[in-house]
């Protein structure tokens, strides 16, 4: 087809891009630079509920869930045509893998791409393809291709976690000191399960971990890192960044389930790459108990389509006994956005995340003794957990009697909570949205976990402490009942009402994380409050 005549293109719903304040355009990109992008198609049926109660393998969620062979034939024929380069196709991931130059790709997609630097980082700084408005598809591929993803690859999210100085520490645990301050099940240790982690940057040292897990007791856990989307392990660039958040991911989730296997998957930190991750980690062999997720952004700072396809996303994994555990956000109930309002972090309120919020903790290592356990927050900018009701997300059937508060009036990220169908959302528009977190653990700095990182032992906090402490519970729970638990809120909400305290959990009563307050049973600060394990255990 020649060059210049003009493509028959149709708009892709949900692809408009939120403004990011914070970068500065220079220019539009050479016509040969390279471009990557990962397209989602549509599923060739609906995914029922009913698959999150009974678990599907691998081949029949592909079969029956993933896409036609005919989709994906038709989107890497007419795509092939146009000039773009397939690079991959997975149909029971619904996922194709495309590339070729900024020329052929902004003219097959309906956009523009510029060249994109943070505007506080000076001109050696690295820079970023950035887009803006929405996005075109080929009038053919309408309603097939349902988001294209990894066109603008300013970073998509940031890693959870906390920093505080040395003498602002009143206390800190080791992960196993944890392990007996919420009791984890006697007689556990992960072992036959899998704990998938995913990382959007940094990397680890072996040498570190083994020096880590010695001076606990404990053998060095099975890590292995997979590279997605052409990212790697890469580490000793930053131990306070994200070298930090990788090796807090690893040290709490090995040392409390030990005998597990731990698989690290590094992708690039674009919508593209942080789904690809998800999805690669849940259809893997063997499939994993749970995936960690220790990174997000403020619900709000996602186009639609990259927020509903990492839902379906998190769907399939929970379809297939995959339970994610997500960071509920350090920012207390603004997240950071900076407009007085109250907002939450995606992927956590996702209704199929089990979205893990943060408390202070002040207990006796030794005997695991709790004397207080607060909701954390140091006051403006200096953390707090995140929590809140989702804009997006539609009230969950699980949650419909807990008490979950309103939406925030004037929305913000999108208009009045959606259910989405093959959700388990459940609910109407009229019932407001999903509320975050689900569960927690301490989270704040200055009661907060000892690791070492970059051969420095340090303490951090933050939220993205307590989803690896949760995925290694789940993992131990997973081996106790021989079962894994997929979407795992049903049983874990077990239909309480308002005020009712959950069985296996000990509830946070006092605090706030800004705009919502702790009290009896569920709140928008810590959830259903922290786990009791071994109680938790008999509940399963």
């Amino acid at each position: 087809m020649d060059a210049e005549e003009p493509l028959n293109l149709v708009p892709l719903p949900g692809s408009e891009r939120p403004e990011r304040p914070g970068f500065q355009t220079h220019g539009a990109l050479a016509p040969d630079t390279p471009v990557e992008a990962t397209l989602i198609l549509r599923r060739r049926a609906p995914l029922p509920d009913d698959a999150f109660t009974s678990h599907l393998t691998t081949q029949e969620l592909g079969d029956r869930y993933g896409a036609s062979p005919e989709d994906v034939q038709l989107v890497t024929s007419t795509l092939t045509s146009l000039g773009v380069t397939i690079d991959e196709e997975n149909a029971a991931e619904r996922r194709v893998r495309v590339s070729g130059p900024v020329s052929v790709l902004a003219r097959v997609f309906g956009t523009d791409l510029a060249e994109a630097r943070p505007a506080d980082a000076g001109a050696d700084a690295p820079s970023f393809r950035q887009r803006s408005g929405g996005l075109s598809i080929p009038a053919q591929l309408d309603g097939v291709v349902t988001a294209v993803l990894g066109l603008d690859d300013r970073p998509q999210a940031r890693a959870q976690f906390r920093l505080t100085p040395a003498a602002a520490v009143t206390t800190s645990y080791t992960p196993p000191q944890l392990g007996k301050v919420y009791d984890f099940p006697a007689g556990t240790d992960g072992s036959g399960q899998t704990i998938a982690i995913i990382e959007l940057g940094g990397g680890y040292v072996q040498a570190d971990l083994d020096t880590y897990f010695a001076g606990l007791g404990i053998p060095s856990p099975s890590v292995t890192a997979v590279g997605v989307d052409g990212a790697a392990n890469v580490p000793g660039q930053d131990p306070n960044g994200a070298d930090g958040e990788v090796m807090l991911d690893i040290e709490v989730a090995g040392a409390l389930a030990p005998g597990a296997a731990l698989l690290v998957y590094f992708a690039p930190n674009t919508d593209a790459g942080f789904l690809d991750a998800i999805s690669t980690a849940a259809h893997a062999t063997p499939t994993p108990a749970v995936i960690s997720v220790s990174w997000g952004q403020s619900e709000d700072q996602w186009t639609a389509q990259a927020r509903n396809a990492f839902d379906q996303a998190l769907q399939d994994a929970a379809a297939l006994g995959v339970t994610t555990t997500v960071a509920a956000g350090d920012d207390g109930s603004t997240d950071r956005v900076g407009d007085g309002k109250a907002h939450v972090d995606f992927p956590a309120s996702s209704p199929h995340a089990l979205a893990c919020g943060g408390t202070r903790l002040e207990a006796d290592p030794s005997t695991g003794a709790v004397t207080s356990e607060t909701v954390w927050n140091n006051g403006a900018g200096n953390g707090a957990t995140g929590g809140g009701v989702s804009d997006v997300f539609a009230l969950p059937s699980w949650q419909q009697n807990v008490g979950v508060p309103p939406a925030p009036a004037g929305g913000h990220a999108g208009g009045t909570p959606k259910p989405h169908s093959g959700t388990h959302a459940g609910g109407s528009a009229k019932k407001g949205g999903r509320g975050v977190p689900d569960v927690s653990a301490v989270a704040d700095p200055q009661t907060g976990y000892q690791v070492r990182v970059d051969g420095k032992d340090m303490v951090i906090g933050g939220t993205s402490a307590v989803a690896p402490l949760w995925a290694a519970l789940i993992a131990r729970l997973a081996q106790s009942t021989g079962t894994r638990f997929g979407l795992v809120q049903p049983k874990l909400y077990d239909s309480i009402r308002a005020g009712q305290v959950a069985t296996g959990f000990r509830d946070i009563t006092s605090g706030n994380n800004g705009a919502y307050t702790a009290g009896s049973g569920w709140d928008a600060c810590t959830g259903l409050g922290v786990p009791d394990g071994a109680r938790l255990l008999s509940a399963l």
